[in-house]
């Protein structure tokens, strides 16, 4: 599995970096990492992850469809949550973590069962708010990403683990990226329409 793992690593990095950049090509190299990832959690038993990467497939083709159309046939803005949607999307997140790392404990041999779901709950509510491009994805990524780094590395997955590490960093300059993709966006129309 150690090639797999090498061959995802590869993919997801180029896939996170277009993603900062708003590039399109993001979606179809975080396709092969996510498809990759399916068969490396299943030989590290962490279980969620591994239908978190079931589901990451077809998030990845909406996601690239998402931001090709957009939702009125132009490309998709970086765009905020309001706060009511941010709770919500918070609570999500504490209620599916507990209930997948409940299932993961009572009727698996998970190594990791809490850690694991949180990772997968979490990583799930990023992947759909990378997809319809809200800033928040970021942060809910960094999270999961000193998460996940604990995990892998206790699993052996040393390079899933410096693939984490690398995500925590591009997911830094992701926010800042499109914190300023979102200004431009914001004050633009204002600027363009104030007396000259």
């Amino acid at each position: 599995m150690n090639w797999m793992e090498a061959v995802a690593v590869v993919f997801g990095v180029v896939a996170v970096a277009l993603t900062i950049k708003q590039n399109l090509w993001c979606w179809p190299a975080g396709l092969v990492q996510v498809s990759l990832y399916v068969f490396v959690f299943y030989e590290a038993r962490l279980y969620s992850d591994m239908v978190l990467h079931v589901i990451y497939v077809t998030l990845q083709i909406y996601g690239w469809y998402n931001w090709r159309q957009g939702r009125s046939g132009t490309a998709l803005p970086v765009s905020r949550l309001s706060f009511v949607e941010a709770a919500g999307w918070t609570a999500v997140i504490a209620v599916a973590a507990f209930v997948c790392g409940e299932v993961m404990i009572r009727y698996t041999n998970a190594a990791a069962p809490r850690a694991d779901a949180f990772i997968a709950a979490a990583s799930l509510v990023a992947q759909y708010l990378l997809a319809i491009k809200k800033i928040e994805n970021w942060i809910i990524w960094i999270v999961v990403d000193v998460v996940a780094i604990a995990v892998y590395w206790s699993r052996d997955l040393k390079l899933t683990a410096g693939l984490y590490a690398i995500f925590l960093v591009l997911c830094v300059l992701g926010v800042i990226e499109w914190w300023r993709s979102y200004e431009r966006n914001r004050t633009g129309p204002a600027v363009a329409a104030a007396p000259a």
